[in-house]
């Protein structure tokens, strides 16, 4: 076999748990116009495809910028902008409607393929959209009215269930309308926000046109809270273009109204989608609602933290009881789950640096914490921390974890697999299993 099948295979195999675990779940996914005047845009397109094909219940809502900017320029109308905001009047409106229909017929006939020998080759997928947003006019503003340029009032979440329930890609346009049969120009990102938030949607995808963000070394910043989002707004506009802004502060508003992840993906590379919901790492910057919880490695601080988690484990035999010398000597070996200041769960790695291989160790989440993807999200941490410290494979020691392990990648294995000078460590009177997981 040859290494590009290899690692074809590898990629396969490892992207099963994401398949699993994105089935039946809700995605918002929203981009601006630009991506369909982009000769790539049928590859976004086939990977939407793929993500429906796999149970995925996807919402689309496209903005329309580029397209409506040309109509006004060809009727020689003009959307003008007073602080910041669009100013839609009679003629513009044409306009608006004009592209977004053009928008909406170009995404259907794309996701309408199915030709042979083509990425949506059997692909049977069909769309629905609709009046699914109320809107108000934005008003008048320090004196301007913006005539027809509105704000999402009310999205009708159970009709975009329904769709979604019936097996249908759901397109959320960036129009809305009101009561009184009104026609209102509407920013695409925030229909998307009040769409994600109406449905407490599992993720809210943003594929965004500008450059990624980035923190003072120029790396990408693949997670944030909500709390450094914010701070990262306080800053100031430096290093912060006003699109990534924006983005960033639809991202928080999401975050508060309950959607747990919200995902800012650059629009420009080519599977970007895929690699950020069917790999470990992402490609993307990862916003997440949990401003209150945070995962870093322990300090001197934490010693009595853990010791009160792990000391009723300790008592029940679960754990080897540990003094708070021995924490406080290992301590560097220890990763937190802090909650508003108190420790919640907790994790230690020893890394062998020679056999590359890392033991995961006093792996302990309170109970009433359990829950919530907690231990999975301390897992992955851990993980991460591994692979940074050049380890290629993890083992752990559990008396009564071994499933929660095993659903996780672990795989059973012999205590003559174990590094040499675990071996000579381990207790035959506790009996433990030995589970391996490659990195």
């Amino acid at each position: 076999m040859t290494d590009d099948l290899t690692q074809y295979l590898r990629w396969f195999r490892q992207s099963s748990p994401y398949i699993n675990a994105h089935r039946d779940r809700v995605f918002v996914v929203a981009f601006g116009g630009e991506a369909l005047a982009d000769g790539s845009f049928p590859n976004l397109v086939h990977d939407l495809a793929l993500l429906s094909s796999l149970g995925v219940r996807l919402v689309l809502v496209p903005g329309a910028r580029p397209q409506i900017e040309k109509r006004l320029n060809e009727s020689g109308a003009e959307l003008r902008y007073v602080n910041g905001l669009r100013i839609t009047d009679e003629a513009a409106l044409a306009c608006v409607k004009e592209a977004v229909g053009t928008v909406r017929v170009e995404i259907e006939a794309l996701l309408s393929m199915g030709l042979a020998n083509t990425p949506m080759a059997g692909s049977r997928i069909r769309v629905a959209s609709g009046n699914f947003v109320t809107a108000r006019p934005l008003g008048v503003r320090d004196g301007v009215d913006y005539l027809h340029t509105g704000e999402v009032r009310r999205v009708d979440g159970e009709a975009i269930r329904q769709r979604l329930a019936d097996g249908a890609v759901t397109l959320v346009l960036p129009l809305g309308y009101s009561p009184t049969g009104e026609v209102f120009n509407l920013y695409a990102d925030d229909v998307a926000c009040a769409v994600a938030r109406e449905l407490q949607a599992d993720k809210l995808l943003f594929l965004q046109e500008g450059l990624p963000l980035r923190d003072g070394e120029g790396s990408l910043l693949r997670e944030l809270t909500v709390d450094e989002a914010r701070k990262l707004l306080a800053g100031g506009a430096d290093g912060l273009a006003e699109s990534a802004r924006r983005l960033v502060t639809a991202a928080v508003d999401a975050c508060r109204s309950g959607v747990s992840r919200v995902h800012m993906l650059d629009r420009r590379q080519d599977g970007g989608l895929l690699m950020e919901l069917f790999t470990r790492d992402g490609v993307g910057t990862l916003v997440t609602a949990l401003s209150f919880e945070r995962i870093r490695e322990a300090g001197i601080d934490d010693v009595g933290g853990i010791l009160e988690l792990i000391e009723p484990l300790e008592r029940a035999g679960v754990l080897v009881r540990r003094s708070r010398e021995l924490l406080e000597t290992e301590i560097d070996h220890f990763t937190v789950m802090e909650r508003e200041g108190m420790v919640v769960a907790c994790a230690a790695l020893y890394p062998d640096a020679q056999a590359r291989v890392g033991e995961l160790a006093c792996f302990v989440v309170h109970p009433e914490y359990r829950g919530g993807e907690r231990g999975d999200r301390l897992l992955d941490w851990v993980e991460r921390r591994a692979r940074a410290e050049g380890l290629d494979r993890l083992f752990v020691l559990t008396t009564r974890t071994a499933h929660w392990f095993q659903e996780r990648g672990f795989a059973p294995a012999r205590i003559e697999d174990l590094p040499v000078s675990r071996q000579a460590l381990y207790n035959y009177q506790r009996n433990s299993k030995v589970f391996i997981k490659p990195l």
